[in-house]
């Protein structure tokens, strides 16, 4: 036992200082972030909105996300990650408290609007900086360090929520969500500050080609909007496909939806670990967990055995463990000095579209088509976007590009 806690640990080795601090960082923000959970219930019963308001308010928060990975790539390579983060904690901070006097729906939609527009500034900033902080060969660690620490939070968040809910309602929330970004800030602004730590140095390129001019990022792009449309509906219409076809407990849906959770925490880094061992591609490597969650979909349609269930969601789970971290890499090694901004703000953007448009799309096909055959068509999207990565990694061989 006491050997595989060393081995466990020992896959954190040589990470810099500054990742770990990025990291409790953006644990703090993360788990601070409780509305959103609860945004839902909040515009249902205490707003008194209608499941149409509510699906336009959602909409609202998605395009608004959109934008803010846009805005933040650009702004990002105009004035550099740290100011970035800096003013997306502090404005974040300000907005969730104001966000509480919204009231009508036009109100309550460009307030989400604009709390996620400058909320998710901080994501394409938070890339670069893990670009600016890792060694080159540590990198694909550095960003599991950070989803482990997203992982953390998202999950601490929704129970901390609930009992913030529960005896200061619903106002208490928006408050301690403001505090937490503006901790979060604080302690970036005491440990990250460029005047006390000095990033890595990078190979300076001379005219760095815009991301948007850029056609094998523009495949990778589309490939991983792909990944991430069908990996969501594992957290919106399958929890459906649980109660209603197996009519699983609100419990037993939360424990399967938790294994999701605890596999990251427990076997992500070793199992990171061990592939940039075998020294394959990045993109090879995306292309195993793109394919990994293709099979997912298809092993729900192979038995009514509710084990299935299980074996679906430990294949998915494996599946974003390859894929995000390596893929993530990936956009952080193509991305130019001078364009770093744009190339991880694209990649965010990817997974952005696909919340906006995911969701929606799942549930209007199993409205049509029922849960079988939305099962198969999820999988043969996502064997498009395998072919998609496949042709993508033929080109950087053959451009000598290969990561």
């Amino acid at each position: 036992m006491k050997r595989l806690a060393l081995n466990y640990f020992g896959t954190f080795k040589g990470l810099s200082r500054e990742i770990w601090w990025l990291a409790l960082i953006t644990f703090i923000n993360r788990s601070g972030t409780m509305v959103i959970p609860f945004l839902s219930l909040y515009l249902s019963e205490d707003l008194s909105f209608s499941k149409n308001e509510i699906g336009w308010i959602m909409f609202a928060f998605g395009l608004g996300s959109v934008a803010g990975t846009w805005i933040g790539g650009k702004v990002t390579d105009s004035i550099g990650y740290y100011k970035v983060l800096v003013r997306s904690l502090l404005g974040t901070g300000v907005l969730f408290v104001l966000l509480q006097l919204a009231q009508s729906f036009f109100e309550v939609c460009a307030g989400i609007f604009l709390v996620m527009v400058v909320a998710d500034t901080f994501r394409p900033a938070m890339f670069v900086a893990i670009s600016a902080y890792s060694k080159p060969e540590n990198k694909t660690r550095s960003v599991t360090l950070i989803r482990l620490a997203i992982n953390l939070g998202f999950s601490a968040g929704p129970a901390i929520g609930g009992l913030i809910i529960s005896t200061m309602d619903y106002d208490g929330l928006f408050w301690v969500d403001g505090i937490t970004c503006a901790l979060a800030a604080l302690m970036l602004i005491r440990m990250l500050n460029p005047k006390k730590t000095k990033p890595f140095e990078e190979e300076v390129q001379n005219n760095p080609v815009s991301a948007y001019k850029d056609k094998p990022y523009w495949l990778f792009f589309i490939a991983m909007f792909i990944f991430m449309l069908i990996f969501i509906q594992y957290f919106s219409t399958m929890p459906l496909y649980y109660r209603e076809v197996f009519l699983m407990s609100e419990v037993k849906i939360g424990i399967l939806l938790g294994l999701n959770g605890f596999l990251i925490f427990a076997f992500e880094m070793p199992l990171i670990h061990w592939l940039e061992k075998t020294k394959r591609s990045k993109v090879g490597l995306t292309i195993i967990g793109l394919i990994l969650t293709v099979i997912s979909f298809l092993v729900l349609n192979m038995s009514v055995w509710i084990g299935i269930l299980v074996i679906g969601m430990v294949l998915a789970t494996v599946g974003e463990m390859i894929g995000f971290p390596f893929s993530n890499a990936f956009a952080i090694e193509r991305s130019k000095k001078g364009m770093k901004g744009q190339y991880l703000g694209m990649y965010a953007m990817s997974f952005s579209l696909a919340h906006v448009f995911g969701h929606t799309f799942g549930f209007k096909l199993i409205e049509k088509i029922g849960y079988t055959s939305t099962w198969y068509l999820m999988a043969l999207i996502g064997l498009i976007g395998v072919l998609l990565l496949w042709f993508l990694l033929k080109t950087l061989r053959n451009k000598n590009e290969l990561y």
